[in-house]
């Protein structure tokens, strides 16, 4: 079996798409930044019913920024640090890319200009 390393061009449209959703985003945050929760709990802090949160971890499931599990009858939302982490070293990559280009284009500007005739 070969592991592959880094995500398909449709992997990363499925996580970005998934990210581009304020209330998406926000789940991800707090799943990472505190312990895992149960969809109730997490649909409490919301101004929307238990079924919309329901489908907003359901997107993000699958894009693999989240897991759940069942624990008894409640379902377990956990975050996924190292699916956010692929998106960090993408984004890593853009930038590094664009800081080139902005280096060369500030290249071509300072090299000194034959005068205007």
């Amino acid at each position: 079996m070969v592991a592959r390393i880094s995500p398909s061009e449709d992997e990363l449209d499925q996580l970005f798409r998934a990210l581009a959703d304020r209330t998406r985003r926000d789940i991800v945050a707090r799943l990472m930044a505190g312990e895992p929760a149960s969809v109730s709990v997490l649909a409490e802090r919301y101004d929307m019913s238990w079924a919309a949160v329901q489908k907003h971890v359901a997107v993000l499931e699958e894009a693999g920024l989240v897991t759940k599990q069942a624990q008894g009858r409640e379902r377990i939302v956990r975050g996924n640090p190292q699916r956010l982490a692929q998106a960090r070293t993408l984004l890593q990559q853009l930038e590094r890319l664009w800081f080139e280009r902005f280096s060369q284009l500030d290249a071509i500007l300072a090299e000194p200009r034959p005068p205007k005739r």
